[in-house]
């Protein structure tokens, strides 16, 4: 376990880099992680992370890279809810990387 510091606050991560506490997540948390990642989050990325979390709200879990795809299609349209423009933002593991941005749980079928 580790921790990132943001803000003068201590965020505690998992093992893989996951926040341990989802009501630690903020935008500020959610730009030190993908900083940590080596992405700039756009206003694109801030745009599927919300998302991810209003499927969180409403399905209780993290989606797995199709229904990611297919929650993201049904919301914003296929030019955006589509496996190439997701793996793109997200350096190739849209689910899992996503996911960790948005300060939820590891989607369970992800490495």
């Amino acid at each position: 376990m580790s921790d990132l510091i943001v803000e003068g606050h201590r965020i505690a991560l998992d093992k893989d880099g996951f926040l341990c506490e989802l009501s630690d997540w903020s935008d500020p948390v959610a730009t030190a992680l993908a900083q940590s990642e080596g992405i700039i989050l756009s206003d694109e990325h801030r745009q599927i992370l919300q998302l991810l979390r209003q499927f969180y709200e409403e399905f209780q879990l993290s989606p797995a890279n199709r229904p990611l795809i297919k929650y993201v299609a049904l919301k914003l349209g296929p030019e955006v809810g589509n496996s190439l423009h997701l793996n793109r933002l997200f350096n190739g593991t849209p689910a899992k990387l996503a996911a960790k941005l948005a300060g939820l749980p590891k989607p369970t079928n992800c490495l």
